[in-house]
Parts: structure tokens; sequence; C-alpha cells
């Protein structure tokens, strides 16, 4: 006899996370028969563990990854990294192409600028170093402090960089870094931007609603946006823009 949609005995599935959404993904999975790893690259010291199974680090590539998936019989897997992990997406297609696993991209839409913002865009983070001198010389830099090194060369520029771990060199020389962990307020970003005296946001379009805030901030405040633009994604790889539209491909509607 044919089990219940959704509730197929066996499903493993694997959570690529580290996203807000991934975490809610896998709490909404947690009330139901499937087993749920979720696996994180590691680069925060000390990560919100969402529900179930948790792994931490890299898999090797593709084909590590590939042979994960085989020694623990994933039936499913879920690419709900942040938009800007690109390596991780295409070492995700790589391997559910050497499986057979099916793959769904969990991607939150990007952000689009609405009246009133005054947006730069820039295709990489030496492309976003290279304009900024022009837009402003006081700049809150949300982009990771993993990226910190593309704008270690602007002597001229004072940043404030924020961030749960203390990023590490190269840095910019004229650095100031606040060690917090979100989510926060428009009036958090408000304060911040005043209390510093920004000029410029510089950001990733990460999407969602958990860091839009210092952007209705930065339009409130007159504040030039200086935007990277998302890298490629892998081609022909099924995809939600929501947790919701994630369960519904999954087949786990009733766990919303």
């Amino acid at each position: 006899m044919s089990a219940e949609p959704g509730r197929a005995p066996g499903r493993h599935i694997l959570i690529l996370g580290g996203t807000t959404e991934a975490r809610r993904l896998a709490e909404a999975l947690a009330g139901t028969a499937a087993r749920v790893t979720t696996s994180l690259a590691g680069r925060v010291a000390a990560p919100v563990l969402p529900p179930g199974e948790t792994r931490i680090g890299g898999f090797g590539g593709p084909a590590g990854l590939a042979r994960w998936i085989t020694a623990h019989g994933v039936t499913d897997l879920v690419d709900a990294t942040h938009p800007f992990a690109e390596r991780m997406s295409f070492n995700a297609a790589g391997a559910a192409a050497l499986t057979g696993v099916p793959l769904l991209a969990l991607r939150r839409p990007g952000w689009t600028p609405g009246p009133g913002d005054a947006w730069t865009f820039a295709d990489s983070l030496a492309g976003a170093a290279a304009v900024l001198p022009g837009l402003g010389g006081r700049a809150f830099l949300t982009t990771g402090r993993m990226g910190l090194h593309s704008f270690a060369h602007l002597t001229g520029t004072w940043f404030l960089v924020r961030s749960v771990d203390p990023p590490a060199p190269p840095v910019p020389p004229r650095l100031e870094v606040l060690l917090d962990r979100g989510p926060f307020t428009l009036e958090d970003e408000r304060e911040l931007l005043a209390r510093h005296r920004i000029d410029v946001l510089v950001t990733k379009d990460s999407g969602g609603s958990a860091t839009a805030p210092k952007l209705t901030a930065a339009r409130e405040a007159g504040i030039p946006v200086l935007v990277v633009r998302r890298p490629a994604v892998p081609e022909g790889v099924a995809e939600a823009d929501s947790v919701a539209a994630a369960l519904h491909r999954l087949r786990y509607d009733h766990a919303r």
C-alpha cells in the first residue's frame, strides 16, 4: 500500500542552511515523519541551531556532497543557503546531478527600489568598492565580514561594520566594528545611522524582511544605498520563494 503523500517512510531531507528561511523550514518539518538534517557552513562561532539534526562544515565540493547524500540516504536536497553563497548553490546542483536526488532551491525574492530610494548597483564587492568613494565618506558596510578585504584599500573612507563575530584582516584602516546579532528594528537602524553620521549604506541584495529596515531608514534619511547584485544561479533548478512554497514542493503543505 502506498504511503500518504508527504509522509513517505524513509524520507531524509538535507537542508543546506544558514538563513532564516532554512531554520523556519526545519521548524515546519520538525513535526513530520521525515528525518531532517540542516548543514551549516560554520562561519559563525555560535549559530542559532534549528530543530532536527545538524552538521557543521563543508562537504568537499559536489563530489563530497554527493558521497554524503548517498551515505546518509538523503531523498530530498534543499538549497536554502544565502543568496550570495554562489559556490554552494553550484555544488548542490552538481551533487543532485551525480546522485539523482531532487534539488529544490529556496530563494527569497530580491529587493527593488521604491519611491524616494537613491540606489546605485554594482555587480561585485570589488565593483562596489570602486564607486563607493563617490557616494559618501562614512559608510555603513553590511556586506558581511568575509568580504571586507574588498574595501581594505579605501583609506579615505570611514566604515562601520556590524557582525556576530569579529572580522579577520585585511580590513579597511578606518573601521569601527559593532558585535551584535539581529534582527534589528527600524528604530534601531534610524538611531545607528544618526549616531554614526552615516552618509552611504552598502549592502548586498540579500532580500527578505529581516535586514530590510536599514533600507527604510536610509530612505527616510536621504542616504544613498550601494547595492551589490546577486550572483548567477544554476540553471534548471526548481525554485521556491518562501517556506510555504517549499513545503508545497516537498508535499508537506500540512506542516505549515
